[in-house]
């Protein structure tokens, strides 16, 4: 689409661009002189305690005499340890995403009806409204399959009769109709991409009403319809992994400031959609998967242990893969030994990459796992590094046949379960807007005429200095 902006020249962009960056960059000493907890974080990396939940608990150290110390992390469910809920599912050979969210909306365990129940409304719910998919999503096609889910929740406002109303009636039903239309949006919009920026064809299957979320989704992205049962109960894993993560975590906490706003649910959860896309959230996958690919480049053998700890230390120094200097899936803000999610998905990971012959891939994985830690004491970080749940969420989506363009928006497809609880609980205990404190840095300007204006500011200050006293022409 061509704009106005488009005429301007590069040298003019650059120019007023140049001017943005200098009267909105600030001062980093001035953080530390007004004690301000960047990114809402306390100065030793904790979070800044913004509020309470039932819903989840994150652990991954515990402080003693201000001092932090790490412990094995722990994912808790509503009071449940997540590697229970993961065995439970596995002994008894059924899918668990379903159960999961009916534990984070309604807080306890269903009964075996009640579950049946409530997989057969989520089944019966995966229908989207008459004309939706010609509508909002074939005749708008996005090569970005996040922003493609945000714009269709959005959408979904508009075919909604009562889409204002915050009452706890009204939002479950919202969230328990995204959480059955979101799967079936993100592979329509996959279907749609292919076709317009792939040139290949697209399989909008009809919604098979007998399914699970798993299930759903693996028939719909595949032409054949076909997928193995090990294949959905793998995809199940993933999803009830990352169905919640506390209100902490970015995206959860972007869907509780919106919902103390008192806004509606698709305005509320849109905003969790954009903030998952981030590289630094939701996104880390993708970045792990272009990771991969610059090691793969860079060595000759992904198994050797010398040469991948040559090509990691190359990452560090920002000489190798994005020259970001960070070496993707290995981090977090919480968890300090270990990642649950990440055990559990390793686990999994080894035994299916032996199945489909991708067990070099694991290997490379598992060398990253153990190589980084070693790279960054030997550069005089001794900080407790563990693998997160992106370093091996992909290579099972790999193993699955799961397209990149899907790694982040499954991703969604699971957090909407956590999403809605909290806008829940924070609908019905919150009762204050969420609104932090920003101070102020700037220095005070007169008014100047138009007709006295100059096309650019001098001064780093920020300060107007008229012509005839500038000394820098």
């Amino acid at each position: 689409m061509a704009s106005y902006i488009s005429t301007v020249s590069n040298d003019a962009l650059k120019s007023l661009c140049s001017e943005i960056t200098k009267y909105n960059k600030i001062n980093s000493n001035d953080f530390e002189r007004f004690q301000v907890k960047r990114g809402l974080r306390n100065s030793d990396g904790t979070g800044v305690m913004a509020g309470l939940t039932r819903i989840c608990s994150v652990e991954g150290y515990y402080m003693r005499d201000g001092e932090r110390l790490p412990v094995d992390g722990r994912l808790i469910y509503r009071g449940i340890d997540i590697n229970d809920i993961v065995d439970g599912c596995e002994k008894e050979h059924r899918f668990g995403f379903e159960e999961v969210a009916w534990l984070l909306l309604f807080g306890t365990m269903p009964s075996k009806s009640q579950l049946d129940k409530f997989s057969k409304i989520l089944a019966e719910s995966r229908e989207l409204p008459e004309d939706f998919i010609e509508d909002m999503i074939m005749k708008a096609p996005s090569p970005n399959i996040m922003n493609k889910l945000s714009r269709s929740v959005l959408a979904l406002y508009s075919y909604d009769e009562n889409p204002d109303e915050i009452s706890v009636e009204n939002v479950l039903r919202q969230s328990i109709q995204l959480l059955a239309q979101v799967p079936m949006i993100m592979a329509y919009a996959y279907q749609v991409k292919r076709r317009n920026y792939y040139r290949q064809s697209m399989y909008l299957h009809p919604v098979d009403k007998t399914q699970k979320t798993a299930e759903a989704v693996l028939r719909s992205i595949r032409a054949d319809k076909e997928f193995t049962p090990e294949e959905a109960a793998l995809l199940d894993l993933c999803l009830i992994l990352h169905a919640e993560h506390g209100g902490g975590n970015n995206s959860t906490f972007a869907t509780r400031v919106l919902t103390s706003s008192g806004t509606d649910t698709y305005s509320a959860i849109a905003a969790g959609i954009g903030s998952l896309k981030g590289p630094k959230h939701g996104g880390a996958n993708i970045k792990v998967t272009e990771m991969v690919k610059h090691i793969h480049e860079g060595v000759s053998d992904i198994t050797d242990e010398g040469q991948v700890a040559d090509f990691l230390t190359k990452i560090l120094n920002k000489e190798a893969g994005d020259r970001s200097g960070l070496i993707y899936g290995m981090g977090h803000a919480v968890y300090t030994i270990s990642d649950p999610r990440a055990v559990i998905l390793k686990k999994r990971a080894e035994e299916y990459s032996k199945k489909c012959g991708m067990h070099d891939e694991f290997r490379l994985l598992e060398l990253i796992e153990m190589l980084t830690p070693q790279i960054l004491a030997a550069k005089g970080n001794n900080k407790k590094v563990c693998a997160n749940v992106d370093l091996y969420s992909g290579l099972i989506y790999n193993m699955l046949g799961i397209p990149e363009d899907l790694y982040t928006p499954l991703f969604t497809v699971a957090r909407v379960a956590g999403w809605s609880a909290h806008r829940m609980e924070e609908l019905i205990t919150g009762g204050r807007i969420i609104r932090p404190a920003y101070k102020s840095v700037s220095l005070p300007k007169r008014y100047v005429p138009l007709e006295e204006r100059i096309d650019n500011y001098a001064g780093y200050d920020g300060n107007y200095i008229p012509s005839e006293e500038r000394t820098d022409v």
